[in-house]
């Protein structure tokens, strides 16, 4: 093939962004003519594996569509014209490793497939398929890893089967041994599209099998997919608003857009670098302030990571009904219970009001996750795998890793060193919407009950509830559950009174045993910020 132009196809999955994407960047130095891909592979949009439940609903497809067109219009911005070609996004329908087939075939002239590394199984198989298909063409394959924030290879514990089984120990190792690489600037001219390929259409949500959501007022997400609207979300968070500088006392409210980064939806389709968003905090840190919240957004990208570093060590073992520590627990798989549970008809308003915001809206605060997590596991006992698949299908921001990682965290199966963590959605309830705010606003049969009373209808005298409107059992089921450690915080409060609501600024007092942890190392780390 010397003397021969050299076409390089860059199959993008999770990395829907221009800008730190080793696939492109490789391609741009490496070939001739550059074919940007995105396949809607049709097994995204059969049944999760256990319970059947849609793989991809509708808010994620929502939002996949929208990051699929942003990323062709960026790199049609950027596309140097040859021959009345110039750079797009190709986008196909079907398997990649077939559609990578089809286009090796056609154009006779692909020298390279390129495509980033991912973690778990069904994408690994994709990888081995890509594989056998170069491997029987004499097609070079190019691969790279990029969607955590430190590079595996960089890790202070190789092999990877060295991780660490609890997260403290890896965070500690990791800000004390390892270095986040510097990000790739793509060029401002991409190399132009093979002549005689074509764009492709990009399917609607009704090619998909899905109907577009109706946008509801009261989500906490109002936003678009897409690399544009990742980095205009970090303009605003960081360098508009400087919300940044009080994340850690926000980050666990309920309510509106802005008591967190909201990054985690473009994170999960690779619309924003975590590398970008580190060297951004760096930025911000030299230049207006580093304090406990700006080293909390790095905290949680090692969250992030950690994940999927886990599931690079486990494997399958991710998904299995006994989790890491190959567990023994009597799971029940009463789908009664769980249809009260995913459709927010508990009797527990903190539940109830999480699962309706997720349903209606494809997202879910970080507090509440944790919350119907632990009560789906702890005090419903039902198989984890139930809630793992319904958040799989319905979030927005939808990360295998991330997903089944917490899933098996929450259930008591996965990393977490203590044993028996259980919340108590009341005192949860209490502690984070203490006004009772966050369950008036998404479960609108309650509203009639004032202040913190809300939490616990159950528990007011048929006076109270009568004047509220409230029935329970016709306007508001009864509890499915009452776990006896919930007496403790409704006993002890006279009716109407309100705790202070934490949530709404972020925990007034952060348990001794939690604060700061890994804060002083890290600032001791920064001699350069004052």
């Amino acid at each position: 093939m010397s003397g021969a132009a050299r076409t390089a196809i860059c199959l993008l999955r999770c990395d829907l962004r221009a800008h730190d994407n080793q696939v492109l960047h490789w391609a741009q130095g490496n070939a001739d003519f550059v074919i940007p891909l995105y396949c809607f592979d049709p097994r995204h949009y059969l049944g999760t594996h256990c319970y059947g439940f849609p793989n991809t609903g509708p808010h994620r497809l929502r939002f996949l569509l929208e990051s699929v067109k942003d990323l062709r219009e960026t790199l049609k911005k950027k596309g140097r014209p040859i021959f009345c070609v110039c750079s797009t996004l190709v986008v196909r329908k079907g398997k990649p490793e077939d559609v990578v087939c089809d286009l090796i075939t056609q154009l006779g002239s692909v020298s390279a497939v390129a495509f980033h590394e991912e973690a778990t199984q069904e994408e690994l198989d994709v990888e081995k398929g890509l594989c056998q298909v170069c491997s029987q063409r004499g097609v070079k394959i190019q691969t790279f890893w990029a969607s955590t924030l430190y590079h595996p290879d960089d890790l202070p514990f190789r092999p990877i089967a060295r991780l660490p089984d609890v997260y403290t120990q890896f965070r500690k190792a990791v800000e004390s041994g390892a270095k986040v690489r510097p990000t790739l600037r793509m060029a401002d001219q991409l190399k132009p599209l093979a002549p005689g390929v074509e764009e492709g259409c990009i399917p609607t949500m009704e090619d998909l099998g899905q109907k577009a959501p109706v946008t509801d007022p009261r989500t906490a997400f109002p936003c678009s997919g897409g690399e544009t609207q990742a980095l205009m979300r970090l303009q605003y968070y960081f360098w508009d608003t400087n919300l940044v500088a009080s994340y850690k006392e926000t980050r666990n409210g309920l309510v509106g857009v802005d008591y967190s980064t909201k990054f985690a939806p473009w994170l999960a389709l690779g619309c924003i670098s975590p590398r970008y968003i580190y060297e951004q905090i760096q930025k911000y840190e030299r230049e207006r302030a580093a304090n406990q919240s700006t080293y909390w957004v790095l905290f949680e990208l090692l969250w992030r990571d950690y994940f999927r570093f886990v599931a690079l060590k486990y494997g399958k073992k991710i998904f299995s009904l006994r989790g890491l520590q190959s567990k023994e627990v009597p799971w029940k798989k009463d789908l009664q219970l769980f249809d009260c549970w995913k459709d927010g008809k508990t009797g527990v308003p903190f539940v109830d009001a999480n699962m309706r915001e997720l349903a209606a809206t494809g997202f879910m605060s970080n507090r509440g996750r944790q919350n119907v997590a632990s009560f789906l596991t702890k005090d419903l006992g039902l198989d984890w795998r139930m809630g793992a698949e319904w958040f799989e299908y319905l979030l927005v921001d939808y990360d295998v890793c991330s997903n089944y990682g917490n899933w098996l965290y929450s259930a008591g199966i996965g990393n977490d060193p203590r044993d028996n963590r259980k919340f108590n959605m009341i005192k949860q309830g209490l502690d984070y919407d203490g006004g009772g705010d966050y369950v008036r606003l998404w479960v609108p049969e309650l509203q009639g009950i004032k202040g913190a009373d809300i939490h616990t209808p159950w528990a007011l005298r048929s006076a109270a509830l009568s004047q509220a409107g409230v029935t329970l059992g016709e306007t508001y089921p009864p509890p499915v559950v009452t776990a006896p450690e919930w007496s403790r915080h409704i006993n002890q409060r006279p009716q109407g009174q309100s705790p202070h609501p934490r949530g709404r600024r972020g925990p007034a007092h952060t348990p001794m045993q939690h604060k700061d942890r890994g804060i002083d190392f890290y600032f001791s780390r920064k001699k350069d910020v004052r």
